[in-house]
């Protein structure tokens, strides 16, 4: 039996994209590059968590209440584009906020994974980015199945502040 995860609240994002959207890069640059250029403090643009070259941002449509992406500072779409620091820092990363979102949500397990490129699912494929979803058995249903909608339960505000405060402090290195 195939199971789905619907997220068809997403279509203000996806609707965002094109020559008129507002999450169309402009000179290239990434909503990441643009959120990271634009001055607003981390509460405001939900940055959970800094490193030297690498940050931890709320999905700001998330599949789950707890998604967030790790990613490079640079932007870089590809693996082969890291230098072997950002790429340490990154899989390092990866691992604190799966720390911190099993500690913050206790779920039954996570999705963690990567789009490369527009056509493997990479809405934003100029800056590589990492998934991290938490999972419940029956996290999906019948809102979704009939209503075509997904319900979670916390702002990202409150998503936030969870995972801030669940970060692993002294993580080795």
């Amino acid at each position: 039996m195939l199971e789905r995860l619907w997220a068809g609240w997403r279509s203000e994002y996806v609707s965002g994209f094109g020559p008129e959207g507002n999450n169309s890069p402009s000179n290239g640059e990434s909503i990441f590059t643009r959120i990271l250029q634009s001055g607003l403090s981390d509460a405001d643009t939900y940055i959970v968590h800094r490193g030297s070259l690498t940050f931890v941002i709320l999905n700001a449509y998330p599949y789950t209440n707890g998604h967030c992406l790790v990613l490079p500072y640079r932007q870089v779409a590809n693996l082969e584009d890291l230098t072997d620091a950002e790429r340490e820092e990154l899989w390092c990363t990866v691992r604190d906020a799966t720390v911190a979102l099993k500690q913050a949500y206790a779920p039954a397990g996570l999705n963690i994974g990567i789009n490369l490129g527009a056509p493997a699912g990479g809405s934003v494929s100029q800056h590589l980015h990492v998934h991290l979803l938490p999972r419940w058995v029956g996290d999906t249903n019948f809102t979704v199945a009939i209503a075509n909608t997904k319900v979670l339960s916390e702002t990202l505000g409150t998503t936030a502040t969870r995972l801030r405060d669940a970060w692993p402090l002294a993580a080795p290195r």
